[in-house]
């Protein structure tokens, strides 16, 4: 099954508990929460004391994209927040296995992203130590931006070698996505879907969720 995975990123944040409430009753399972350092990306989110409180309130999966250069120096931060997930990208660290391999030692799972403009065959390396893939398709930093078309063939060669290593592993799409072209990542492979604006700006945020999920799943790997 296709799962949405809101980012709060695109939240209200004056109305951030709310909104986060509103995306479960919508029947999100998971939540993207992106954490930029101005570093590696050029803007500045929010870091682990804030999902911290959040996770008090909701038991969905949280879905940590650690957007920071040198990300081992927070994972503890993070799995005590409430992390599920914690994504660290391909670009942002030299000692990415040692990091993945950390994030499970510590009982979450773990995941690595590359940019629009990365090769996807550097995924092969990471295969062995992850639960997930994600494929950015945008530039990190700032939500609302438009699809790169690129990330169809990222997300296809993703699924290609996880195909072929016979692992369960996810793969997530995150940037631009919405109901209406959700059907160009899931038909080469996504199974998770990352929607920032197309859930919060939603005038019916259930109904989005709905149709992200549906119109997903209606196209899933159906052109492989």
């Amino acid at each position: 099954m296709i799962k949405v995975a809101p980012s709060i990123l695109s939240a209200d944040f004056s109305r951030l508990g709310e909104h986060i409430l509103m995306t479960k009753e919508a029947g999100a399972e998971w939540l993207h929460i992106d954490v930029m350092d101005g570093v590696f990306v050029p803007n500045i989110s929010f870091g682990a004391p804030v999902y911290k409180c959040i996770r008090k309130i909701t038991d969905q999966f949280f879905d940590v994209h650690l957007m920071i250069i040198d990300p081992i120096r927070y994972v503890d931060d993070f799995v005590k927040a409430g992390a599920d997930n914690i994504t660290i990208h391909h670009e942002a660290c030299k000692n990415q296995i040692e990091t993945l391999q950390y994030i499970k030692s510590k009982g979450v799972k773990a995941a690595v992203s590359i940019k629009p403009k990365t090769d996807p065959k550097v995924l092969e390396t990471y295969i062995p130590y992850v639960d997930m893939i994600l494929i950015m398709s945008v530039e990190p930093g700032f939500g609302g931006q438009s699809f790169i078309p690129s990330a169809i063939d990222s997300t296809r060669t993703a699924y290609e070698l996880v195909k072929a290593s016979g692992r369960d592993i996810d793969i997530e799409v995150d940037g631009g996505l919405s109901a209406k072209n959700v059907d160009l990542v899931t038909s080469v492979g996504a199974n998770v879907i990352v929607a920032g604006s197309a859930v919060f700006g939603a005038p019916d945020m259930k109904a989005a969720v709905s149709d992200i999920r549906a119109n997903g799943e209606k196209a899933y790997c159906t052109k492989i």
